[in-house]
Formats: structure tokens, sequence, C-alpha cells
């Protein structure tokens, strides 16, 4: 983009911030309105985005016929690792109809009685989701266009309306050419939301490795799930805890959230919803950590694997060779290999698991039944809780359809 500077800011840490989806369509939308309600060619639009950052946008790849225009906006993410980075976010803008608006507004599309004589109509296009599963604040059928993006489209478009006068119906449709590609790299597909991305954003700016956007999409995915009849499910932290449900114990992935570090956070969400069980499943890098109460994973939080497998080597008869030993080990599959070797494994997972069923229930309250599964890639199931079968059959026996 060589019409302007793409550093609108930084965070204290020094990362570049970007521009939503939902500031690409509305930027786009309302370059499509100015060229075909006012005639001229726009190369770059203003946009105020909810954050209150200015933004000034390169349009792309116009195309003006007598009945429409349509113009692109690019995503830029700053240093945030999204994969809508670089796509082209696409509307079109167009007049018509009453009755032909009526029959889109039937077909699920949204719609904003600005006056009493102008409406404005926004759909998605190729490329923008539909969104397919209850829990969602867009209807089963609909655009998967989020709440402030279609505010922002609105009120950009509208003002354009004003400024020139126009009456009837605006109709406005978002398009992203890569969306249905890139939508299979993304959460949507587990959302519900298919043939293409979402178009998303609250602030209209991308804040950099923001905490945030993960875990309101664990809130999602929970949400979802109980929204749909089910009020117990499995939370894996990533792939390995989502492979070894799938692939080690058959079970149905379906029924799983993804909460990556974020342990605590996802079984506040499971309170919060009046989920009734929780089935923790992870690998014992990230989990040996529960032991000790931690609840956020990740290793800049707190790293205290091996004092945990020293901790209970100890309390379970290890002289002090082996704990210094365990304490000495790289990672976590040294430390099981060695506790495995000095027969001092099962003791040790046994208590270990016992810990992790305390900080678990502890942080869940009495509402919520809440247990853990245990495992590495080389011994299989190290440990469980005691409620861990209890549980396992609670999720088995659901019947979504039924909202069970």
């Amino acid at each position: 983009m060589s019409g302007f500077d793409r550093d609108i800011g930084r965070t204290r840490s020094g990362l570049r911030y970007g521009w939503t989806t939902g500031s690409c369509a509305a930027a786009a939308a309302k370059a499509a309105a100015e060229m075909l309600l006012g005639g001229q060619e726009i190369l770059q639009v203003r946009l105020m985005t909810p954050k209150g950052i200015g933004l000034l946008l390169d349009v792309e790849m116009t195309v003006r016929r007598e009945a429409y225009v349509q113009c692109a906006v690019r995503k830029y993410s700053g240093d945030d690792p999204d994969v809508t980075d670089g796509l082209l976010i696409c509307a079109r803008a167009e007049r018509i109809s009453g009755p032909e608006a009526d029959a889109v507004v039937e077909r699920g599309a949204f719609c904003v009685n600005v006056t009493d004589t102008l409406r404005i109509i926004l759909d998605g296009g190729d490329g923008v989701g539909r969104v397919m599963k209850k829990g969602l604040e867009q209807c089963i059928g609909q655009a998967a266009i989020n709440k402030v993006p279609r505010r922002m489209i609105m009120e950009e478009t509208a003002g354009v309306c004003e400024k020139y006068g126009y009456t009837g119906v605006l109709k406005i449709t978002v398009a992203i050419p890569q969306g249905e590609q890139t939508a299979e790299k993304t959460f949507n597909p587990r959302l519900g939301i298919e043939g293409g991305l979402s178009v998303l954003g609250t602030s209209g700016i991308v804040e950099p490795m923001s905490e945030k956007a993960l875990t309101d999409t664990i809130w999602l995915e929970m949400k979802m799930l109980n929204d749909n009849g089910c009020d117990a499910c499995y939370v894996v932290p990533g792939n390995y805890g989502s492979d070894f449900l799938k692939e080690r114990l058959g079970l149905d992935m379906e029924l799983a959230v993804k909460c990556s570090n974020y342990i605590g956070e996802a079984i506040d969400d499971a309170v919060f919803l009046g989920m009734k069980g929780l089935l923790l499943v992870g690998h014992v890098g990230k989990f040996i950590k529960l032991a000790a109460g931690v609840m956020n994973t990740h290793s800049r939080q707190a790293d205290c694997r091996m004092e945990v497998f020293s901790a209970h080597a100890a309390m379970n008869g290890a002289d002090a060779q082996t704990v210094r030993a365990v304490m000495s080990c790289l990672n976590t599959s040294e430390a099981v290999s060695l506790l495995k070797e000095k027969e001092l494994l099962v003791p040790v997972m046994k208590s270990v698991m016992e810990r992790i069923s305390f900080y678990l229930q502890h942080r869940a309250g009495e509402s919520l039944q809440i247990g853990a599964i245990v495992f590495s890639n080389e011994e299989g199931i190290l440990g469980q809780t005691e409620n861990a079968e209890m549980i396992l059959k609670m999720i088995q026996d659901q019947d979504p359809e039924s909202g069970s």
C-alpha cells in the first residue's frame, strides 16, 4: 500500500496495530457508495474506528457499472499473526427497488430504516460465511457480519446517502474473494459458519497478539455447545489434546472446546454459562502445572513442571539423588521416563491428579463437575481424576438434538 503510512500505532512493546475486516468492509462500502452516488473516483477513504483511531485507506480493484460500484480495501493485521492479513475485502453498492429489497431481507439480509425514505440493506456475498448453528448473534442463514462492523457499514453509507440527498434503498454486499479457502484455517467451521470468513472487529483496530481474541473464542465455542443442548463438554489446550481425544480415546471432537493456555478462563466461562460438566484432556507438559494451581499454562506465566514432579517424587519416597535428577530434567518426557525407571510414576501421578482435582474444583466452585485426564505421547494416559469416568459418561450420554 503506497498511498499512506500503515503504522497507525504500536503497543507498549512496539508491535504494530492493524485494522479489522470490519473496518475494511466499512471503508470499502463508504467508497463504493461515494462513487455510486457522487460519480467521482475515490482513491482513498477516511474512516473513524470505534477505538477512536482514524484510518486513511487505499481503495483497490474498483469496478464501475451503471447499476453498481464495487471496490475493495486490503486487510492489514500489523504484527498480529492473522490468516486474513493481505486479503481484499470488497463491498458493492447498488440501488434496488422496494420489492427487491423486501425479497432480499426475507432471505436473511440485514436492514436498517435510516429515515422514512431511506433504507440500507446489508448482505454477504462470496467468501463471507453464513451462520448455520444457534449461538451466534446472527440468525441462522444470515451472513457472518458481526454487530460492530454492521453498525460501521450502516453509519458510513448512511452518511454518504445524506451527503448526496439519496432516498430509496441502497444495498451493500460484502465479499471476500479468498474467504472460503482461508476460513478452513480458522475456527469458523467449528462455530457453524459455512462458506467463508466472518467480518469481525469490536474496535476496528487489530491489537497484536490479543489475548482477548483467544478468550472470546473459548467463550463463543462453549456458548454454542450450550445453546445447542450440551451442558457438558471436553476442554483441550490444542492439537495434542485434540488428537489424543479423537485418535487414542475415540471421542467426539464436536463436543470439545479448545482453550489454548487459558484453563482458568475456560472454567470461568463454563460456570457462567451454567455448564454441568467439564473434562479437561491435556498433555502432561501443560497439565502438570495445574497441580500447582497454575491456571494459565503459558511458559511466560509460570514454569513449575520440574518443581511439581520433584515435590511429588519426594512425597512418594524418592531419595535426594532422584529428586535432584528430576529437577535437572529438560522436559516432562524425560521426567516421566525417569520416574518410570524408578518405579515412582504411578504413585507420583496419583498424588499429582489429587492436587489437580483440588485446584480445578476450587476454581469451578460447587455448581460444575470438573475433572481431568493427563497423558503423554509415549505412555498414553498417565492419570485421571476420580470423577473423570463419571464426567465422560455425562458428556457421552447427551443428546444435543433434544436439548438434554
